[in-house]
């Protein structure tokens, strides 16, 4: 395992540690950095939120974490792990068994009723839970049997977290998930999504623009320029219901 980073919080074990993290796009001619060196750990059980303005490289940390893309250099350890030297097949399996992912638009498919869209996790993950009781866990014990072209975007929208928490990820990774929502709505679903983190001990990642939201974390990373600019933890969670937007 790597050295523990300088500011890093003692107690609980780092999920994950990445060190010198870059990603460089090359679009045509244009060479885009996304990420200039990040350095962070990420702790068992932990709820944070990344703030910062668009294309400050938020999402693609997020899609580093969770395997969907890889680094142009530097390490992603998760727990002892090194990720950044995984192929696709590993990386694939990966997913499959650690991480959960929850995005701003609910990625669920139309023709499959809400139990049978979490069913589709549930059916290659090692330990799941049923997909009625994923959904029990999101308020949707009567909406099972319902299509998402018959729900709204908040109830959509815990179809998506449930399908996410069915497999008991040890890692639940959320970019923008109330992007789509208003207030109210949205904090069901980040009431929802602190739930995950409290009762099933998932390590949390929450990217949003929406400042209040940084209330509810543990830890608050900001974010620019590719950088981790500044961390602060919170003295007090507040919970998702008291939160005003």
């Amino acid at each position: 395992m790597a050295n523990p980073h300088p500011n890093a919080v003692p107690g609980p074990r780092p999920v994950f540690v990445v060190r010198g993290l870059t990603k460089v796009y090359q679009m045509g001619e244009v060479r885009v950095q996304a990420l200039r060196g990040v350095d962070l750990d990420l702790f068992d059980g932990e709820f944070v939120v990344l703030l910062g303005p668009s294309g400050s490289g938020k999402s693609t940390l997020l899609n580093i974490l969770g395997g969907l893309d890889t680094p142009t250099s530097g390490s992603v350890r998760y727990l002892d792990h090194d990720l950044s030297l995984d192929d696709d097949a590993l990386l694939t399996q990966y997913r499959r068994a650690h991480v959960g992912f929850v995005f701003q638009f609910y990625n669920l498919i139309p023709s499959l009723t809400a139990r049978e869209n979490v069913a589709l996790v549930t059916e290659i993950a090692e330990d799941p839970m049923r997909p009625e009781e994923a959904l029990e866990r999101v308020g949707l014990a009567d909406r099972m049997d319902h299509f998402p072209a018959q729900m709204s975007g908040g109830e959509q929208q815990r179809v998506a977290i449930a399908r996410a928490v069915a497999k008991r990820p040890q890692v639940l990774l959320c970019d923008e998930p109330t992007g789509a929502l208003d207030a109210q709505t949205g904090v069901l679903v980040l009431d929802v999504i602190a739930r995950a983190n409290r009762e099933l001990g998932t390590t949390t990642v929450v990217i949003t623009h929406n400042a209040v939201i940084a209330a509810m974390a543990d830890r608050v990373l900001y974010f620019g320029d590719g950088l981790v600019v500044r961390s602060e933890r919170n003295a007090k969670k507040v919970p998702a219901s008291e939160l005003h937007w």
